[in-house]
């Protein structure tokens, strides 16, 4: 098998900002007297932020102009408090790990349904890894729809199976399964249906990746 590819979430995989979200929603839910609470926003990780407003919600039905003020607001809060991140945000061995697949030859891209993506890049000092961006503005079906990754992919022209999604949520390992990509869970417990499973990425090398996709490989293929 030949990986020529990889596309990685950013919230959970590359830094975490899923503070600055919750903090985000948790303001907009507070002006607008709606239930929520930390385990509320556990179900909103990896998904867009229309559904992410849509489960915030439970069923409470508001028009589209006051559901597009919502989300404006909350981005509006977000984005503020994004302007706090650094370098010193990357979770552990990413450095590491992206400067070890550029060593590789190995194309790199980013596969998020934040429409901040490009600027929590910058804010990290990362940009210059990647070969492609793909984000909120990229797809109008997000994940678990393949959409997004496929996009991305499609820019780094390497087919799916020549390329592994590294996700922290469940609905992104759903799309990259859906799409024919190779599958890499990073730190997420509920995470079970990933090829590989992973606590993040400074507990693996490239060489140890390649070398356990190429031995599922190997097992599937013998299996038949």
């Amino acid at each position: 098998m030949q990986i020529r590819g990889f596309i990685f979430d950013l919230d959970g995989v590359i830094t975490d900002t899923a503070e600055f979200h919750y903090l985000a929603w948790q303001r907009l839910a507070d002006e607008e007297g709606l239930p929520f609470n930390r385990a509320d926003n556990e179900a909103l990780r990896g998904v867009s932020r229309r559904e992410s407003l849509n489960r915030m919600l439970k069923g409470k039905t508001i028009d589209e102009a006051t559901a597009q003020a919502y989300m404006e607001r909350k981005n509006i809060y977000y984005r503020d408090y994004l302007q706090r991140m650094t370098p010193a945000d990357l979770l552990p061995g990413v450095d590491t790990f992206l400067e070890e697949a550029r060593a590789a030859g190995i194309r790199l891209g980013i596969g998020s349904a934040s429409k901040n993506a490009g600027d929590a890049l910058e804010k990290l000092n990362i940009r210059h890894y990647f070969d492609a961006v793909g984000d909120g503005y990229s797809v109008v079906n997000t994940k678990p729809a393949p959409d997004l990754f496929l996009w991305t992919a499609g820019r780094l022209d390497v087919p799916p199976y020549e390329a592994v999604v590294f996700e922290d949520a469940e609905a992104g390992i759903d799309a990259a399964l859906a799409g024919g990509f190779w599958s890499v869970g990073v730190g997420a417990s509920n995470i079970h249906h990933a090829h590989l499973v992973v606590p993040g990425l400074a507990a693996l090398t490239v060489s140890d990746l390649l070398d356990r996709l190429t031995a599922l490989a190997d097992r599937r293929t013998r299996a038949g």
